[in-house]
């Protein structure tokens, strides 16, 4: 084990997939001698060259249509955008064609690509470097979309990204990237597809969350504890694959559930576990489900602790929850 944040744990996970497979390597803009924007990437140039970790120009289509290339001829290449934000030129390429490969091609190109990308608000990043669009992409079919909340995840989750045979979308809660720290396991570490994790077990509220909502969740929670409500705080870990049997299993047991993100509350992801649990847990509801989300208004720089769910929000959402039923 060794003290990460969660940044140090997506570079380690990146330099072991290299080390262990010499197909894997890196390409986006400043990947390569700068380190990256947040230095996820740093010191791979030195370690594997330029043929591995390549800087691009800048051209988020170009970054991506490389990628999908490289990965028909054999290669697993790591596509890195330096913010979710500036994907969106890229989108063709991901839902049109990265998404489709393997399936077009009944199973004969699985198309090994991730796309890592920095997602969400809580560093004054204002509109344009502070979006959370993961319900785009977990929309699409064929994609896969994993989103980490702990340094260990982020190191397991990453490296079965990059051997998994279908394309995954990779998003890292830029919050948390040094806010965040925790034990990670040496070497050869994955966390798989499709397992939620429950991080704390309760009676009262089953609270649902991904990525940097996590750790507001879990302060929320812990000063509940104090006023005698017992919440089962579960950490999505993947949106696609979706542990649906971990999600009704635990509204099952407390009849009550609230769904955090900080994404516009809209046909947010949100929404889907909504349906969800109407279609699958209906009887077992003492309450209507509740969503804590960000609003549907472009992401402010100004009031930015206003659009993002606070562990006051949380809480009080949460509280709400438990007495209406």
């Amino acid at each position: 084990m060794t003290e990460l944040n969660l940044v140090q744990a997506v570079n380690r996970a990146l330099a072991e997939a290299m080390r262990a497979d010499p197909d894997v390597l890196v390409i986006g803009e400043d990947v390569g001698l700068n380190g990256g924007v947040f230095r996820a990437t740093e010191g791979l140039y030195k370690e594997f060259g330029a043929d591995r970790v390549i800087d691009s120009p800048l051209s988020e289509t170009g970054i991506v249509g490389a990628a999908i290339g490289m990965a028909l001829y054999g290669l697993k290449p790591v596509a890195e955008i330096q913010f979710l934000d500036f994907i969106y030129p890229a989108f063709d390429q991901i839902v049109s064609e990265l998404a489709k490969f393997r399936y077009r091609s009944g199973g004969q190109y699985p198309c090994h690509v991730v796309v890592r990308a920095p997602y969400g608000g809580g560093v004054k990043g204002g509109l344009y470097h502070s979006q959370s669009s993961e319900a785009y992409f977990a929309h699409t079919a064929g994609l896969k979309v994993a989103i980490p909340s702990s340094p260990a995840d982020a190191k397991g989750l990453l490296t079965t990204a990059i051997f998994d045979e279908d394309p995954v979308i990779f998003l890292e809660p830029k919050r948390i990237y040094r806010a965040v720290t925790g034990e990670v396991p040496d070497g050869d570490h994955r966390v798989p597809f499709g397992k939620a994790n429950t991080l704390r077990q309760g009676d009262d509220v089953s609270v649902f969350a991904y990525g940097a909502m996590i750790h507001p969740v879990l302060q929320a929670t812990d000063t509940l504890l104090a006023e005698g409500i017992s919440s089962e705080v579960v950490d999505l870990r993947t949106l696609v694959p979706l542990d649906e049997a971990a999600v009704c299993a635990s509204v099952e047991k407390t009849g009550r559930a609230v769904i955090v993100h900080e994404a516009p509350r809209t046909a947010g992801f949100g929404a889907e576990l909504a349906a969800l649990l109407a279609e699958k847990c209906l009887y077992s509801l003492k309450a209507p489900v509740l969503r804590i989300t960000g609003f549907d208004t472009p992401f402010p720089y100004a009031l930015e602790n206003l659009y993002l769910p606070t562990p006051e929000r949380i809480a009080h959402g949460i509280r709400s929850t438990v007495r209406a039923g």
